[in-house]
C-alpha cells in the first residue's frame, strides 16, 4: 500500500435539539446542520463531533464532522462510548462481509462490501470486482481514517489492487494530501477495465473513469430473474446503459434482446458486454430518448415478451418527486403498449425520494386504467449486498407485471 499522510484529527463537543436526540437514539445515521444547539469550537473535515444528551450531559452518540454538508455529522456509534480506531474499522468491516457470504457462494466475484451508512461507516462504498477493490468516498472526512480501514478492507476482500474514487464533490474541495480520483492506492492496476462474473455472466467495469464505482451491481438480482424468464423470447431493455438486463437475458437463451439507450458509447460497452458471453440470440441496439423511441416502437406496432425499463434517478430532490412520477407513469403506459400478451413488463426505480409504496402504487394506478388484464408477479427491493439499516438508505424497487 502507497504511504498515506497522517492527518490530524479533533475532537469536538456537541449539543442538538430534542427531536434530533431522539433520531439519535433510534440509530438514524445524519445529524444536520440546523439540529446542532452548542458546539465548543469550529471544526474541520475528519473531526469526531461528540454529541452529549442535554439533559444529563452524557454520552449520546459519536460521528465524523463535515462542515461542507448540511448533513453536518455522520453517525459512527450511539447510545455506547467507543473508541474509534483500526479495531472498531475491523469489526465494523467483518460485520459487513458476514452479511454478504451467501451471495459469494453463488457463481460471483462482485459485489459491495461497504454501502455507507446502512454497514456504519457512512459515505464510503467499497465495491469488489473479481480481484480488484474500488474504495470510493463521498465524503473528504475519510482521508484521515484511511489508515486505519483500509488494510482490513485489502485483507478480508483478498483485493490485489485498490483504487481510489472520489464524488464530484469531494474532488472539488481543497485537498492538499494529494489524494486523486482514479488514484491506485495498493498493488498495481493492469487494465483499468476489469472483467467480472455475477451469476456465472461475464461483464466489464472501467474502475477508473466508468460511473459509481466501475457498474451498477445495485440490480443484480432483478438481472439474473430476468435472465431466467428470458429462454426463447424477445426482450426490449429500456434505459440499457451497459447492457446488464440484456446480457442476461441473451445468456438466457433469449432469441432477439434490444438494448435501448440515448448513450452511444453505453451501448457499445453493452455490446462488448453480450460478447464476453456465449449466446445464440440477436442483439440489436437503439439510440435514443426512451420516451421518444417507445412511443416509435409503439406506433410501429412493435411488441415484446419482455420489456424492462429502468431509468436513471428522475428525483435527486424533492422538488422534483411530481414530476418523477408522472414520467414513471408515463413510462408505464409506453411500457403497457409493447408487452405483447402473456408478456411481462418489468418496471424499477432508483430514486430514493419515491418511496417502494409510492412507486408501487403509481404503477398500479397506471395498470388499473389501462384496458389490460394483468398480475402483479412480485416485488423486489434491495439484493444482499445492499442492506438497509434506516429508510433513507432505501432506493431500488422493482415489480414484474404479467400481461394477461
Amino acid at each position: 500500500m502507497i504511504t498515506l499522510p497522517n492527518i490530524s484529527t479533533s475532537k469536538i463537543a456537541i449539543k442538538v435539539k430534542p427531536n434530533a436526540e431522539t433520531l439519535i437514539k433510534k440509530g438514524h445515521p445524519w445529524v444536520f446542520e440546523n439540529s446542532i444547539i452548542k458546539q465548543n469550537k469550529e471544526g474541520k473535515s475528519g473531526d469526531l463531533a461528540v454529541i452529549f444528551d442535554t439533559k444529563n450531559n452524557k454520552f449520546l452518540a459519536c460521528g465524523f464532522y463535515d462542515p461542507h454538508s448540511p448533513i453536518r455529522i455522520k453517525i459512527l456509534q450511539a447510545n455506547k462510548p467507543a473508541t474509534i480506531n483500526a479495531d472498531w474499522f475491523d469489526k465494523k468491516i467483518e460485520n459487513a462481509y458476514q452479511k454478504r457470504i451467501p451471495l459469494l457462494k453463488t457463481d460471483t466475484n462482485s459485489y459491495r462490501l461497504i454501502y455507507g451508512e446502512n454497514d456504519g461507516l457512512p459515505s464510503l462504498v467499497a465495491d469488489v470486482y473479481k480481484e480488484v477493490l474500488v474504495v470510493k468516498l463521498y465524503a473528504s472526512f475519510w482521508f484521515a481514517y484511511l489508515n486505519e480501514m483500509l488494510p482490513k478492507l485489502i485483507e478480508i476482500s483478498n483485493a490485489k489492487t485498490t483504487v481510489l474514487r472520489l464524488s464530484r464533490n469531494v474532488q472539488k474541495e481543497q485537498n492538499e494530501y494529494g489524494f486523486k480520483d482514479g488514484q491506485v492506492l495498493d498493488g498495481t492496476l493492469e487494465n483499468e477495465v476489469i472483467i467480472f462474473k455475477e451469476h456465472g455472466v461475464h461483464f466489464s467495469a472501467n474502475v477508473i473513469h466508468g460511473h459509481k464505482t466501475g457498474y451498477f451491481l445495485d440490480h443484480r438480482a432483478n438481472r439474473k430473474k430476468v435472465g431466467e424468464m428470458s429462454k426463447n423470447k424477445t426482450v426490449l431493455d429500456v434505459f440499457s446503459y451497459a447492457g446488464g438486463f440484456s446480457v442476461h437475458a441473451l445468456t438466457g437463451g433469449a432469441k432477439e434482446v434490444t438494448s435501448l439507450d440515448i448513450s452511444k458509447p453505453a451501448l457499445e460497452i453493452a455490446k462488448n458486454n453480450a460478447k464476453l458471453n456465449d449466446f445464440t440470440g440477436i442483439h440489436k441496439t437503439i439510440a435514443g430518448d426512451a420516451f421518444e423511441e417507445l412511443q416509435k416502437l409503439a406506433n410501429q406496432k412493435v411488441t415484446y415478451d419482455i420489456v424492462v425499463i429502468d431509468p436513471p434517478s428522475f428525483a435527486k430532490s424533492a422538488a422534483e418527486i411530481d414530476r418523477a412520477l408522472a414520467s414513471y407513469k408515463k413510462l408505464t403506459k409506453l411500457g403497457l403498449k409493447l408487452v405483447r400478451r402473456k408478456g411481462t413488463l418489468v418496471l424499477a426505480s432508483c430514486s430514493s425520494r419515491i418511496t417502494s409504496e409510492v412507486f408501487f402504487d403509481a404503477v398500479e394506478e397506471v395498470l388499473q386504467r389501462s384496458r389490460v388484464k394483468y398480475t402483479v408477479k412480485q416485488k423486489t427491493l434491495h439484493d444482499i449486498d445492499h442492506p438497509i439499516s434506516f429508510k433513507e438508505g432505501a432506493y431500488l424497487k422493482c415489480v414484474y407485471v404479467e400481461i394477461l
